[in-house]
């Protein structure tokens, strides 16, 4: 599968069934050295305010071993994570 096609797939954490939105809309973080996937930044959405983008929310992210199914139209996930402070984007 590649990755252009996870993108359009909604992320969905089990426990609550809160709905983060779509793998389009977080930044990916890997190892350089080896292109391991960590996983995946979970961007906050600013669009209602003017000249603002999507930002960091909290520095949360969903691990790649904590997702538990990638299935036809959404990935399910079992937690969010926090960064380390010593992470720059």
């Amino acid at each position: 599968m590649l990755l252009s096609e996870l993108a359009i797939k909604e992320l969905i954490q089990i426990e609550d069934g809160k709905r983060v939105g779509l793998l389009a809309d977080t930044e990916l973080i890997f190892e350089a050295t080896s292109g391991k996937i960590i996983g995946f930044l979970v961007l906050k959405d600013q669009s209602n305010r003017p000249f603002k983008s999507k930002t960091v929310s909290k520095n949360t992210y969903i691990a790649w071993e904590d997702i538990v199914l990638i299935g036809e139209h959404r990935i399910l996930f079992t937690k969010m994570s926090y960064l380390d402070s010593d992470y720059h984007s």
